[in-house]
């Protein structure tokens, strides 16, 4: 298995104990890293942080569990022009999306996407592949 960039949705699922997607979530982070290295970049972390301190948990400093990779310079070039593709198809959102972020990243250094939430990374980073609920 390719290297693993988790998306915060699996890791705030862990944090919250969520009672529907934490089981899911825990056995698929269980397995990519059994595979191998499970990266978060600033954008994830960010946007887990807070569930991650009201839990009181700290797995996002455990550089056993998950490693940090920075977002590569290109891979927000890239989320730039996902944005602008996102615009011309209708989204509203005028800012870049952390999906964006998150899915550059995953594409320019060739990651596995672990998360719940696909959409976004499927229209707009057709090639990254992705580990989800449902997919095989």
């Amino acid at each position: 298995m390719a290297e693993v960039l988790a998306d915060s949705s699996i890791l705030i699922d862990l944090a919250t104990s969520d009672p529907v997607w934490s089981p899911w979530s825990r056995q698929k982070l269980l397995e990519a890293r059994l595979a191998g290295p499970v990266l978060i970049n600033q954008i994830v972390y960010a946007e887990c942080l807070m569930a991650f301190r009201r839990s009181g948990q700290t797995m996002l400093e455990d550089e056993s569990i998950i490693t940090r990779r920075d977002l590569p310079w290109r891979a927000a070039e890239i989320a730039a022009g996902a944005c602008a593709d996102y615009r011309q198809r209708g989204g509203t959102r005028e800012t870049i999306l952390p999906d964006f972020l998150i899915g550059a990243h995953a594409e320019v250094e060739g990651l596995t996407l672990l998360t719940r939430d696909p959409r976004r990374i499927r229209a707009a980073f057709p090639g990254v592949e992705v580990i989800t609920p449902g997919a095989a």
